[in-house]
């Protein structure tokens, strides 16, 4: 076995170059900062920081390093990766050098006994895992130990995502720290990362352990020449879908659309298809095997574009990708960089334009509203735990008044912390004491308003946009004066006309204005009712049939008068809401037809919902049974938790006496979230005497 010592730096760079040229084309050489990071690495295994702007070279660095290092004899190199798109172009560049690597993650769940004798066997090179994995009781127990004594090179790949300063804080990064802490002296270690401010830097130091005097931070400018940044200021949500129609067919190339929330990327892909544009959607809800055929028809240009969310994101790369649209501001500078970094790769321009809209603020408030809870709730979570039994988390859900996602969330950074553990069959208590930084939480709350404002004063500022961006990033780059790109909007004075031609508005509003979506019944009680004091469990049998809903607060359409309607003082039903609840009751496929309606009573819009039920009545000749009230004696229900809300809802309402009523009973609520309002209700009027319950909801928030 060759060791670093003994290979000469000029013949270890002479290799460096070769694998290079194998990875990206016969006309790459290294740049100086690659070289030097690979020498850090390779010949003085050291820990290495490197922050450079996207199209860099992050990636060469760490799979050259990581053949180097197998060529010296060393185990393989594992890298921590966030994303299943960014895993598999890893995958595929690493082939291309040579390197053979595998991964692990939720999608391959099929291949993964065969990663692991490969791993064991030493027939492997790379290894990538996802986070997640790190904290997997059979990957930790059996894998893991290996890994922390053999391998030849850490990587934290994308390690912004380290940091709950970053735009994408993953509580599952943090457990790279014991890896890290786990690693045999002489063990180098990688963080990469593209976006990140000085506090993002120092915070993912600190937290992976590679911020010492002795660690390499190599950090580079974040200047993009081929990047053309425009903002296009347009009030309406429709008249804004209609303008990317128009303008879509006129942007270089293909490429990526981003939305904010699923069903606007839903919403779009439809409107763009229906007007002959070959665009799809793609979400953190898309199937894995539909993912990777997008990503290839993106890659292929079979596409325009696809429309996603931050789903596609970090890590894919393809480098002839000609722009990015955002319909809807990130709430983060960081997070646009990041995005917007995915176009110009290997293109002399790439063209850049935001569309804000003014509901992005609702939307940002929203995703706030579910961050780390308060202390009192995560400390029932803690005193809910027993330290010998485990508990799943569908078990611990109904002790404790957080949702699946939001209990999941805290029990990983618990995890981390080291007041729970994840073992086989769920979680225990260490019993190990555990404090609430909530100084911590503050400062970043404070933090995120202060990204959002930086947001809003992006779209409204006349100096240049690429440097207010590396401004925000505190990119070392920038001097104190100003360093104008000379390409963006405010820089050429060359701007995107706002003009809409009506004949395209009245089209994406004919498409958009569609009222009516599906709301499936729920099919199963919550488990642990009984723990709660009530005797459901089970399938449902006696809930509502399926429902409608006439739009989402999220929708490009009716998202917008919706939320005027909701957000605004209570008052009887707009016209134009009647006639839409009219066109969804008048498609609805139901076995069949109402004869009478029943509204929920409302604390914040009571006149709002009997109207809309008593137009209803009216107009569909149905019997009016008034409001359905709740018990004055009964506590308004504010759990998320599924099993707190039905055992906050059941017997609280004062249900009329429905024997004898003939045919189903139209049941009107102003919105509509996880369904329990209207299972429960529906049970009660069915018990009352009702044949069968129509849930009929103005609105959903997603």
């Amino acid at each position: 076995m060759t060791t670093a010592a003994e290979t000469p730096t000029t013949d270890l760079r002479a290799d460096a170059e070769r694998l290079l040229r194998e990875l990206a084309g016969p006309d790459a050489s290294l740049r100086e900062d690659q070289w030097i990071a690979i020498e850090a690495l390779v010949v003085q295994r050291r820990r290495a920081l490197v922050v450079q702007r996207t199209g860099w070279g992050k990636s060469a660095v760490y799979f050259i390093a990581a053949k180097l290092l197998r060529e010296q004899g060393l185990g393989p190199t594992v890298i921590v990766s966030p994303l299943l798109a960014l895993m598999r172009n890893q995958v595929a560049a690493a082939e291309r050098a040579g390197v053979k690597a595998a991964t692990i993650n939720s999608g391959n769940m099929t291949e993964w006994e065969d990663v692991h004798a490969d791993v064991a066997a030493g027939r492997l090179d790379v290894l990538l895992v996802s986070p997640e994995r790190l904290n997997n009781p059979d990957f930790r127990d059996q894998v893991l130990p290996s890994l922390a004594g053999d391998a030849g090179l850490v990587v934290v790949d994308e390690a912004h995502c380290v940091s709950d300063w970053g735009h994408d804080f993953r509580p599952d990064y943090r457990r790279i720290r014991t890896l890290i802490s786990e690693l045999r002296e002489g063990i180098p270690v990688l963080a990469t990362t593209a976006t990140a401010n000085d506090r993002v830097v120092a915070d993912v130091a600190a937290q992976l352990g590679v911020g010492g005097g002795d660690t390499l931070v190599l950090r580079g400018g974040l200047e993009r020449e081929s990047l053309h940044l425009s903002v296009v200021q347009i009030e309406n949500t429709t008249e804004r879908a209609a303008w990317l129609a128009s303008h879509l067919t006129q942007l270089p190339g293909s490429g990526i659309i981003y939305t904010l929330t699923v069903s606007a990327a839903r919403d779009l892909a439809s409107l763009l298809s229906d007007q002959g544009l070959a665009v799809a959607a793609y979400t953190g809800q898309t199937d894995t095997t539909e993912r990777e055929a997008l990503e290839a028809d993106l890659l292929g240009n079979q596409v325009k574009a696809l429309v996603a969310t931050s789903a596609l994101g970090m890590g894919f790369d393809k480098p002839d990708l000609g722009f990015v649209v955002h319909m809807g501001a990130p709430s983060s500078p960081i997070s646009y960089y990041q995005q917007v970094g995915r176009a110009g790769r290997a293109t002399e321009r790439a063209e850049v334009i935001l569309l804000p809209g003014h509901e992005d603020k609702q939307i940002w408030s929203y995703f706030a509203s579910v961050a780390f809870p308060r202390e009192h709730v995560v400390r029932q979570v803690i005193d809910t735990l027993d330290s010998v039994k485990p508990q799943s988390t569908p078990a611990l859900e109904p002790l404790v008044d957080l949702n699946r996602s939001r209990l999941e969330m805290v029990l990983k950074v618990l995890d981390v912390d080291g007041a729970v553990q994840r073992v086989r069959g769920g979680w225990i208590s260490t019993g190990q004491p555990w404090t609430y930084d909530a100084a911590r939480y503050e400062r970043l709350e404070e933090a995120r308003e202060s990204e959002q404002q930086a947001m809003v004063d992006y779209q409204r500022t006349d100096g240049c946009r690429m440097e207010f961006l590396r401004r925000q990033l505190d990119d070392p780059d920038l001097g104190a004066g100003e360093s104008k790109c000379g390409r963006c909007d405010n820089c050429t004075g060359q701007t995107y006309s706002s003009h809409v031609d009506a004949a395209a508005v009245e089209s994406a509003k004919a498409r958009l204005d569609r009222p009516g979506l599906d709301l499936p019944p729920r099919k199963q009680w919550p488990s642990g009712m009984k723990k709660l004091g009530v005797s459901l469990s089970g399938k449902i049998a006696d809930g509502p049939e399926p429902g409608r809903i006439l739009g989402r607060l999220t929708d490009l359409g009716w998202g917008s008068r919706l939320r005027g309607v909701l957000g605004g003082p209570d008052g009887p039903a707009p016209e134009a809401l009647v006639d839409g609840c009219i066109k969804v009751l008048a498609s609805w496929d139901w076995k069949e037809r109402p004869t009478s309606v029943i509204a929920l009573e409302s604390d914040s819009h009571p006149v709002l919902v009997r109207s809309v039920a008593s137009e209803l009545a009216r107009i569909g000749r149905l019997a009016d049974l008034g409001v359905l009230g709740v018990r004055p004696d009964h506590p308004p229900v504010a759990a998320a938790n599924s099993a707190f809300r039905v055992a906050g809802l059941v017997d609280s309402w004062d249900v009329p006496d429905l024997t004898g009523t003939d045919g189903p009973v139209l049941l009107v609520d102003l919105t509509t979230d996880t369904g329990w309002t209207f299972t429960c209700a529906a049970v009660a009027l069915k018990q009352a005497g009702a044949d069968a319950v129509l849930p009929f909801a103005l609105a959903t928030p997603k």
